[in-house]
C-alpha cells in the first residue's frame, strides 16, 4: 500500500466578500445536509471534506474583539 504524501502543515486565513462568503456557506449547507463530501479551495489549495467530519461553533472574546468560528475537523486518511 502506497504511504500518503507528507504535507506541509499550515494555517491561513482569507477574507472574502460577503456575497462570496454566504456562497460558500449554502454550498457547505447543501453538502451537510445531504451528507456528501464538501471542497473548497482556499488561498491556492483544494480541500475536501469528508461527510463524516465534527462540526463545532466557537467563540472567542478578547479585550478589544470578538470572534465566531464555524469549524469543521477529521482525521486524516494513512
Amino acid at each position: 500500500m502506497a504511504k500518503r504524501k507528507a504535507r506541509k502543515k499550515r494555517d491561513v486565513e482569507k477574507d472574502y466578500p460577503a456575497r462570496q462568503f454566504v456562497a460558500k456557506l449554502r454550498r457547505l449547507a447543501d453538502c451537510i445536509e445531504n451528507g456528501d463530501r464538501f471542497r473548497i479551495q482556499v488561498a491556492g489549495e483544494r480541500i475536501s471534506v469528508p461527510p463524516g467530519a465534527r462540526i463545532n461553533v466557537e467563540h472567542e472574546r478578547g479585550s478589544s474583539d470578538e470572534e465566531i468560528e464555524f469549524q469543521l475537523g477529521w482525521k486524516l486518511e494513512d
